[in-house]
């Protein structure tokens, strides 16, 4: 019996086996495959963290002073220059057209209106016979243009000699003679720089004269813009104390360009306002002091010795560097009058020509030189701020007989 019990056990434990063994077999069968490798792929660069997520500093070699290469000296680094900044005028202070600018303007426009003389002269020169009524007109031509009578007489005897040796007389040839001739009544070595930088002190001092309605006081504040351009400081005296507004218009033309004026009351004593603008352009350290006196009738004796009055006090402070004298170019030989007796009551050092444009007389600039001994150093062109210039004899002349 216990045989047959065990038998029994042993035939339960063999058919247990034998099934764990198919069941395993059947699993093994249906497993899938292993998935394939995945691809090596780069991940993309952390992005910088700050604050608490900010990584550990890691310890990295460091190179010291003497391991790093130094430029040898050779070739300096460039070392970038700031920007240069402009420095802008104060509001509602204008700037003034530069000289240069100036005159390459204004000798276009005096070109343009002077240059009747010039053509008169080379026609009449240009006929195949020179008698003597052709020199004749030549001599009418240059009076008309107020040469005066002495230049005009000197400028035909030239003309008529150097022709005759001549000859023959080509359109250039002639225009070459022509200027040649007229740069001599002008004169290029004649000192026409407006002194206003004496050696020994400071500021220069200027007075400006002239006949009522020449454009005085006009030209005063034209030449302080002339000066406020070449980087001078200005003061002005607005001694014309006699003509109503005319120390307003003054003011106005120094209020431009941020040049002071010191002026006086109505009638005033105008040599007490210019001895206050010299000294105020002692104490403000100005480089130059535009003096603007009254018109002057040159028959008015009183008034003729009045200017004389305020020469002599300002030159209380220092000498008179300029008295530049006024003239009206359209005036012809009455300006030459008002001239002779301006330069008997003060000392004339320069001429300035007003309203030099639209008119052929250009010939007043000899004959006020000759008149006077004193060179043109002004000419104005027009009623713009800025049409005052120097007086070039070159440009002028070649103005004269057109390119």
């Amino acid at each position: 019996m216990d045989i047959v019990i065990l038998a029994v056990v042993i035939a339960v434990v063999v058919l247990g086996a034998l099934g764990g063994l198919v069941v395993g077999s059947r699993r093994k069968k249906q497993l899938p495959p292993p998935p394939p490798a995945a691809p090596d792929i780069t991940a993309p660069p952390a992005e910088p963290h700050v604050g608490d997520e900010a990584e550990t500093p890691r310890d990295e070699p460091r190179r010291t002073i003497e391991e790093v290469d130094l430029p040898d000296g050779s070739a300096p680094a460039a070392v970038e220059e700031p920007p240069v900044v402009e420095e802008l005028p104060p509001a509602g202070i204008e700037v003034p057209e530069p000289t240069t600018g100036r005159l390459v303007r204004l000798r276009a426009r005096l070109s343009r209106s002077q240059n009747a003389l010039g053509k008169g002269l080379l026609t009449l020169l240009s006929r195949e016979h020179l008698d003597d009524d052709t020199w004749e007109e030549i001599e009418d031509t240059l009076l008309t243009a107020d040469v005066g009578v002495m230049p005009t007489q000197e400028l035909v005897d030239s003309l008529r000699e150097r022709v005759k040796v001549l000859g023959t007389r080509t359109p250039q040839e002639l225009r070459g003679l022509l200027r040649e001739e007229l740069l001599k009544l002008v004169g290029t070595d004649l000192d026409r720089t407006v002194r206003t930088e004496p050696e020994d002190r400071k500021p220069g001092i200027v007075m400006v004269v002239g006949v009522n309605g020449t454009g005085k006081t006009t030209t005063t504040g034209k030449l302080a813009r002339v000066l406020v351009a070449d980087g001078n400081t200005v003061v002005l005296g607005a001694a014309d104390t006699f003509r109503a507004a005319a120390a307003d218009q003054l003011q106005t033309w120094g209020e431009r360009v941020g040049a002071h004026t010191v002026r006086g009351p109505e009638a005033g004593d105008p040599a007490s306002v210019a001895f206050d603008a010299v000294k105020e352009g002692k104490e403000l350290g100005s480089d130059v002091v535009l003096i603007d006196t009254a018109g002057r009738l040159h028959t008015k004796t009183g008034l003729m010795d009045e200017l004389g009055k305020v020469k002599r006090v300002v030159e209380k402070h220092a000498p008179l560097d300029e008295v530049l004298l006024v003239l009206d170019a359209t005036t012809g030989q009455n300006g030459l009058v008002q001239a002779r007796v301006f330069a008997e009551v003060v000392d004339i050092t320069g001429i300035v020509l007003t309203k030099l444009d639209g008119t052929a007389k250009g010939g007043i600039v000899i004959a006020v030189q000759r008149e006077l001994g004193v060179p043109v150093k002004l000419i104005g062109l027009g009623e713009g701020p800025d049409d005052l210039a120097p007086f070039e004899p070159e440009a002028f002349v070649d103005a004269l007989i057109g390119e």
